[in-house]
């Protein structure tokens, strides 16, 4: 038993079967002649000579006498320090070895599974994705909206037949959008008209369209969108959720439009365009710019509003606009 322990404690330091025999062999009968303890441990010539080879490199071994047959052991206290720190690096260097092979097989396999929660689409293949995603939404389409805008032909009419379909749209429209020129005639109110559920603010965190809760369109950045023509799809993830996270915080602090249920009557379509524009922040120049009226008309019908509405000032305005359903 002492014998097995010994020679599994070698094993461990590197000493290998063969060699591990030798020592044993030395330890009962050295000094004696290697041929003597080659035969106690079954080793002879080559064999006899590598397994022993392996002892006086580990230090655990040498020749009792200058130029002598005759062998013994020697005192192993050195011999196995070094031995134990070359087994220590040995192990460390295969510890990181085995890490490092792992952690590439968990990279790998990781973006295996994962290769599709993240989508780039670049150029081109934007628009025809974009009409997908409005003709696939079942339930809700959720959107922060801002220029710039990729070219897409028949946008407008994508989302008014998603609407025609029962989709509810909530859209949270940047001041931005509300001064692009032609945007808010022929793109914003004629959704808002068809039902779509519209607010507004300074500006909006980044582009993004929801289709139900099944994936996301998102630009990388709204500075950037115009020079990378770049976007995101987002499959179910933590990514999505926190998406739709940020929607919904974003429509919480947002100022609303009035749709088709308040429509305000007697209230002609160029002052609810001035009003809606003055609750997105528009300036006095973008508002005469987006009616085609000068300054000077601008401000008469702006006091023309505010005498509809009993107000004093701009802030008054709003609020009387508010309460009559006309924002």
């Amino acid at each position: 038993m002492a014998n097995a322990k010994l020679g599994e404690a070698l094993r461990l330091l590197g000493i290998d079967g063969a060699a591990g025999r030798v020592y044993l062999a030395l330890l009962e009968l050295a000094p004696a002649p290697l041929g003597a303890i080659g035969t106690a441990a079954g080793l002879a010539g080559e064999e006899l000579t590598t397994a022993y080879g392996r002892l006086v490199d580990a230090g655990l071994a040498s020749a009792a006498e200058e130029g002598a047959d005759v062998v013994a052991p020697v005192p192993p206290a050195a011999g196995l320090e070094i031995l134990a720190r070359h087994r220590a690096a040995e192990l460390e260097e295969s510890r990181l070895t085995v890490g490092g092979a792992f952690e590439s097989f968990r990279r790998q396999r990781f973006a295996a599974h994962h290769d599709n929660l993240v989508e780039v689409v670049t150029g081109d293949a934007i628009g025809p994705r974009m009409r997908h995603a409005w003709a696939s939404a079942r339930e809700q389409i959720r959107q922060l909206d801002s220029p710039p805008y990729f070219p897409l032909a028949g946008a407008t009419d994508d989302a008014l037949a998603t609407l025609a379909r029962g989709v509810t749209q909530r859209v949270v429209y940047s001041r931005a959008s509300l001064e692009e020129p032609g945007q808010l005639e022929t793109a914003i109110e004629p959704c808002i008209e068809a039902g779509e559920q519209a607010r507004v603010l300074p500006a909006v965190p980044v582009k993004l369209v929801i289709i139900d809760e099944a994936y996301a369109l998102v630009s990388l950045s709204i500075e950037e969108a115009d020079v990378h023509s770049t976007m995101l799809v987002v499959q179910p993830c933590g990514l999505l959720s926190a998406l739709i996270a940020l929607f919904e915080q974003t429509w919480q602090t947002a100022l609303p439009f009035h749709g088709r249920a308040t429509r305000p009557a007697g209230l002609p379509p160029a002052d609810r365009r001035l009003l809606r524009l003055l609750a997105g922040g528009a300036s006095d120049e973008i508002i005469a710019r987006e009616l085609g009226i000068s300054r000077r008309t601008f401000f008469r019908r702006l006091q023309i509003l505010m005498a509809r509405l009993g107000a004093a000032n701009r802030f008054q305005m709003a609020l009387q606009a508010q309460r009559a359903g006309w924002l």
